[in-house]
This record gives structure tokens, sequence and C-alpha cells, in this order.
């Protein structure tokens, strides 16, 4: 699910919103690429879901909200959103605590909905293992997940993921709505951290 939430207090100069080519060790995938695989998603999205008349996007927050708003526009079936957030991380942390807390809860009921998750990043998988057996309790008519990235040599759980954007190595990610201590979402591009430099 999420992927880094350092704590800021760790980096002081995070709080000047310090230039991100001074952290970045590489562009993973450019602005170009992403939005093309977007739309390739939201092709195969809208063909499996022509015939539904009650598509819901279930958004992960924070980290998916860029990739849901793309992905939305490119889906061309009649559909609704919401939003959940959720944590796995404790302070300090890159990598989940095993922990899963439900900080927002969703406000629609998705009783014989066609529900699709749509998650920013896939790693270890137990949080959306957690997600998808909380939410098939509320009996939708269907539950699937589409991630931007799939982290997938980090898998612990096997969950049925059917969209995926990227297959990516385990690297420390961000941008495009995927944070570095919670700043630089908004870059257009998903890029890699250099540790050693934003450690430092």
């Amino acid at each position: 699910m999420r992927r880094a939430a350092g704590s800021i207090m760790k980096y002081p100069g995070i709080n000047r919103m310090e230039n991100y080519k001074k952290f970045i060790k590489e562009v993973l995938i450019d602005e170009k690429h992403l939005q093309n695989r977007i739309a390739e998603l939201g092709k195969a999205i809208s063909h499996d879901y022509k015939d539904s008349d009650d598509l819901l996007l279930i958004c992960i927050l924070r980290g998916a909200i860029m990739f849901l708003s793309d992905l939305s526009r490119q889906i061309t079936v009649p559909h609704a959103m919401d939003f959940m957030a959720i944590s796995s991380y404790g302070s300090g942390n890159r990598h989940s605590s095993g922990v899963v807390r439900i900080n927002m809860d969703l406000t629609t009921n998705i009783y014989g909905k066609d529900v699709l998750i749509v998650e920013d990043i896939i790693d270890s998988g137990n949080t959306l293992a957690y997600v998808l057996e909380l939410l098939s309790t509320r009996k939708p008519k269907s539950l699937h997940i589409c991630t931007l990235l799939d982290k997938f040599e980090r898998r612990e759980v096997d969950i049925p993921v059917r969209y995926t954007g990227y297959k990516i190595p385990n690297k420390f990610v961000f941008g495009y709505g995927l944070d570095l201590d919670e700043i630089y979402r908004n870059l257009p591009f998903i890029g890699v951290v250099d540790l050693e430099k934003y450690d430092n």
C-alpha cells in the first residue's frame, strides 16, 4: 500500500521544500509513459465494465489521488468515487509494520456494486489483503484491484490484482502521488530516491 512515510523531524531540511533534484537517483517512469499507460488501463477497465451500471472506484488515500484523477478521465463507463484512508507504516519506517488502521472509511454502501480499488503501489500486500477482506464482508457484486505500481519482489501475501500499471523493482520511489516525507506528491513522474543523499 503506502511505501514511505518517514518522520519529517528526522530531516529538518525537508521543511524548506528543498529541490527534489538533490535527492533523485533516476526517473523510473516519465510523465509521457505514465499517461500512456493510464490511458491503456482506462481502456481495459472501460471494456471490462461496459455492462456495469453501478461501478464504484475506491481511492486509497493519499497516494492514489493523482492516479485516480487521471484514470477516471480515461474510463468511459459512468462511475462513482469514494475514498478510504489506511495506514500500515510506523513513524520513520519505510516498510510496512503489518499493523493496519482504517483512518477514514467509505461513506458509500457498496452492497451489490462493482467495486474497483485504485491504489498507488503494492508491496507486501498485507494492507490490501486486509482491505479486501473487510470490503468483501459488505457484499459488493464484484471486487477488484487496480494499482499503478507493483513492487512484486516484496510480496508476502498473494492477492489478486486485476490491473497493473507497472511492475517495479524494490526501490524507494516518489512522485505522482507518492510522497517523500509528505511532499513531492505533485511531481508528474515516478522517481527513485537516492537514500545516501537524502539521509545525509
